[in-house]
């Protein structure tokens, strides 16, 4: 069955930094658009970074510089570094894989991130 496991999440202090995995099985990963979401308590969600299946990536304009998104396909892994947090990146950040070919989305779980001093 699909899986997306998201892990690394946790409490870090403005200016430090946290690498989230997002581990996949289920499908064929190496073909999917692979990105990372967030939504913090009373917002949208909201789409942070992808990366489709030739390394392409593209960010929402308050990460970039900041995080960056890859992807491992031997390990079937999509990671999000982010360095230099600030308190506005709290929120809980999900991983999803969507199929190019016929739009299939899967969602992952979640995984809290939480920025404070």
């Amino acid at each position: 069955q699909v899986q997306l496991v998201e892990s690394g999440g946790g409490w870090v202090q403005p200016g430090g930094s946290l690498r989230l995995s997002c581990a996949a099985s289920g499908f064929t990963f190496s073909t999917y658009f692979m990105s990372w979401h967030r939504q913090a308590p009373g917002k949208e969600r909201e789409l942070v970074a992808g990366i489709n299946s030739i390394g392409e990536k593209n960010y929402v304009n308050s990460v970039k510089g900041r995080f960056t998104i890859s992807r491992d396909n031997a390990k079937n892994t999509v990671y999000l570094q982010m360095n230099s947090l600030k308190p506005e990146d709290t929120a809980v950040y999900y991983c999803k894989a969507e199929s190019g070919w016929n739009r299939r989305q899967y969602w992952g779980q979640g995984t809290q991130v939480t920025v404070s001093s």
